[in-house]
């Protein structure tokens, strides 16, 4: 082993050499064992920005990837986003949270992450009991800094918006007994008529009815919910909702964010998950500088993705792996922060929201199917955690 080398090739150098033993004695799959090591190779060496690299793949441009410190940089709080502990009481939960050295975390109210560790219903009713339960996290030196509602208010199903929509509205009295800034969810997406029963996510413009559909969407049922949702959140003090750009939302990208906030108004900015943004082809610091310039990101979940060449070739983007059993020919899935791009990407992503003068956390969201659950946490706050350091001590 070379002399001098850091931590994270220490690491990185074990994994690979154990898998490599582990082929000798089994046929282990070329997927898994990219999976497994490359992410740690590409957080040990300058410049590796692929998880899955093929001798057609490009590296960007070497000044994209070094970032340079510069000024009084804030040190921006790195936390996780509590679902990835659900089968852990909160005692526990906290217990792991402290252990990691994580100053913050982002809380589950309901909607699709459901809320495993905040009884809504029980905190809104007893402020004292809210408190209490807030006084939790800050013996631990643990703020509890958003509060997170992913849900589709805007569902065709009458029984399902309600749900989400109540959802939402009780997410904001408790921020507001908590003195919590940001609330985080989804746009929702509705039917592409008033007599369709599921939501119709429409991203292209033709045939003429998918405008025509797309053009009642906003007008009859986005805009006018998140003007009357925003309205409610102001009157409570809550000034910041957090819509995370996501797939089979009607947010989904950085220009349909300013679309909502352009209408709604500036209550409406951003969760930048960048792991949504990278198969769409986004430059994860264009997109931090673009949105953080005008004051548009109010959070940010820390998730990585790998593409895979061969299969991006193949099939494109839109061939996402959500399930262990999709991964053998997926071109792409989600994977913990530094295993989909290089640890240099990552201090860029990191520096582009101290330039920005990001006033949100860094919220680990681990939804890796190969480092699941705690695993994939600590690795990604490991990654965060040194380039972080490494940024403020330059």
């Amino acid at each position: 082993m070379p002399p001098n080398i850091g931590a994270c090739s220490i690491v990185a150098f074990a994994e690979v050499t154990r898998l490599k033993k582990r082929r000798k004695d089994s046929a282990i799959d070329r997927r898994e064992f990219l999976a497994a090591t490359s992410g740690l190779l590409a957080a040990a060496v300058p410049g590796g920005s692929m998880l899955a690299p093929t001798a057609e793949s490009k590296v960007p441009p070497l000044g994209s990837l070094a970032p340079r410190p510069s000024g009084n940089l804030r040190k921006i709080p790195i936390g996780v986003f509590d679902p990835v502990y659900k089968d852990l009481s909160l005692d526990a939960m906290l217990d792991k949270v402290t252990a990691l050295g994580l100053e913050v975390m982002e809380i589950g109210t309901g909607g699709y992450p459901e809320n495993h560790h905040c009884a809504l219903d029980d905190l809104i009713a007893d402020r004292a009991k809210a408190k209490a339960w807030q006084k939790k996290f800050e013996d631990r030196g643990i703020r509890v800094a958003t509060l997170s509602c992913h849900g589709n208010p805007l569902h065709p199903d009458a029984k399902h918006a309600q749900k989400d929509i109540d959802t939402f509205r009780k997410t904001v009295l408790l921020a507001e007994i908590l003195d919590v800034k940001v609330i985080v969810g989804f746009s929702g997406c509705p039917g592409g008529t008033p007599q369709d029963t599921q939501p119709n996510w429409i991203t292209y413009r033709w045939p003429p009815e998918y405008a025509e559909m797309q053009d009642w969407q906003w007008k009859e049922k986005i805009v006018p919910y998140w003007k009357a949702q925003a309205k409610y959140a102001r009157e409570h003090g809550i000034k910041r909702l957090a819509f995370e750009m996501h797939p089979n939302f009607a947010v989904y990208n950085p220009r349909t964010l300013l679309k909502l906030r352009e209408a709604v108004g500036e209550e409406i900015g951003a969760n930048c998950d960048l792991s949504h943004l990278f198969w769409q082809g986004c430059d994860p610091v264009e997109v931090i500088h673009f949105l953080g310039k005008q004051g548009a990101i109010f959070h940010a979940h820390m998730k990585d993705t790998v593409l895979y060449p061969e299969y991006v070739a193949r099939y494109g983007v839109l061939n996402f792996a959500i399930k262990k059993e999709e991964r053998p020919e997926a071109s792409d899935e989600f994977r913990a922060v530094g295993y989909g791009h290089s640890a240099t990407l990552w201090k860029s992503v990191v520096k582009a929201y101290m330039d920005v003068g990001y006033e949100g956390i860094l919220s680990i969201e681990n939804e890796d199917l190969i480092l699941s659950g705690e695993v994939g946490v600590e690795r990604a706050a490991y990654v965060l955690k040194n380039v972080r350091n490494e940024l403020l001590e330059a």
